[in-house]
């Protein structure tokens, strides 16, 4: 509130200079220390200007064009010092002699002033007859939503809010960031559970912040119908955003991607872990190098049965063990072979889990630079409630 302050106030003064620039017959006695009021307000001086202006204002008989002249910069300069009752009584006054732009602008500041007053009745009185007159800017906009969280009304601050995303949305441009925050902390204190959590993917998919991604990815399993089998794949979010950080993370990850046929991934994650220092210290040292080791073994193992396990699905025409060898292969690099092999389930069909195999494509294609166009489309595409198309959807994000 006190930046927008300092914004409104120096587009004020600037709006004085101008005046004296263009009023040609004010009095020296007027425009001297109006001149140097405006230097010391430019110059963060804002006690100083006033006392500038109260010796303009105490010139006898000034004319319409001075009088308007010197409630401008006595509003800034007030404004600026703090002094907010004479800043509304100035502003007041422009607001009854200017016309056009400057009337609205008055208006704004006269919505502000009360605010800093804490009289909120007129403050919103205010805001009102700016909107009238046609002003909508992001500060006037910022002040009522100000308005409605003093007052508690959370309900009509997320309404207010969610109008803002929808046509931003609708006029295919980012929502802003400030109308997201608005509508996150609303809903949160509503107890609105899903529409918080629809909110944060908001944020991460339109202002993709680690703060918001954290946000977001802690609260999704919690998500009502989030099917626990996808933990796997929110914890490779989180690493990938940078989001997965203390010891027993790391070592959980390791662990879900050896129990789910993936040790090759297992070892990636154990000797990140080991890299930035979160494995392999500690009093659980031996712990972790036990981990190592398994996965480096199972590694070992899945790597020397998989061209005759590949080659029996194949035969078969197994579409859910095409599916899972597909998705091995990708995980020890062989993006074009897993593709194929994915590809290969999809078309059989039968499929147990359909869009769970959508998601392992999308993900496979990604890995390849030929493919990695098509990747996106594929994650996008994602249907389901459990989970699975949000996955898909934030892999796009962080891909793009």
């Amino acid at each position: 509130m006190t930046k927008t302050l300092r914004t409104l106030t120096l587009a004020l003064a600037a709006a004085g200079c101008i005046g004296l620039a263009q009023a040609q017959g004010l009095r020296p006695e007027i425009a001297t220390p109006l001149q140097q009021a405006s230097k010391l307000l430019q110059a963060g001086n804002a006690r100083g200007a006033l006392a500038e202006v109260r010796k303009a204002e105490a010139v006898a008989n000034p004319t319409a064009a001075e009088q308007l002249t010197i409630d401008r910069m006595k509003a800034a300069a007030a404004q600026r010092a703090g002094d907010h009752g004479t800043a509304v009584q100035a502003l007041a006054a422009v607001f009854g002699r200017a016309g056009g732009a400057e009337q609205a602008q008055a208006a704004e500041q006269l919505a502000f002033s009360y605010s800093q007053l804490r009289d909120w009745g007129r403050a919103r009185e205010w805001i009102g007859k700016a909107r009238s007159l046609g002003r909508d800017t992001a500060q006037l906009r910022q002040l009522e939503q100000y308005l409605l969280s003093q007052s508690g009304d959370y309900a009509a601050i997320a309404r207010d809010a969610a109008a803002a995303v929808a046509a931003a949305e609708k006029a295919r441009r980012a929502p802003d960031e400030g109308d997201l925050l608005r509508l996150a902390d609303a809903r949160q204190r509503l107890n609105d559970s899903a529409g918080y959590i629809a909110t944060l993917e908001k944020l991460v998919a339109y202002h993709p912040k680690k703060d918001y991604w954290a946000a977001y990815l802690a609260r999704l399993p919690r998500k009502s119908g989030f099917s626990p089998r996808l933990g796997l794949d929110v914890m490779r979010l989180r690493l990938a955003t940078g989001t997965l950080g203390t010891t027993e993370e790391f070592f959980e990850m390791a662990q879900l991607a050896i129990q789910a046929g993936l040790p090759a991934e297992g070892v990636r994650i154990i000797d990140k872990g080991f890299a930035e220092g979160k494995l392999g210290t500690g009093a659980e040292a031996g712990r972790h190098q036990r981990l190592r080791d398994l996965a480096a073994r199972r590694d070992a193992e899945r790597r020397a049965s998989l061209a005759a396990d590949t080659t029996a699905a194949v035969a078969a025409g197994n579409a859910d063990a095409l599916v899972e060898l597909g998705n091995v292969h990708v995980s020890i690099g062989e993006a074009a072979r897993g593709i194929a092999l994915i590809e290969q389930g999809i078309a059989k069909g039968g499929l147990k889990r359909p869009e769970d195999a959508q998601l392992r494509l999308g993900l496979a294609q990604l890995q390849s630079p030929a493919h990695k166009a098509q990747g996106a489309k594929t994650l996008r595409s994602i249907k389901g409630g459990d989970g699975v198309a949000e996955i898909g959807r934030l892999w796009a994000v962080v891909e793009r």
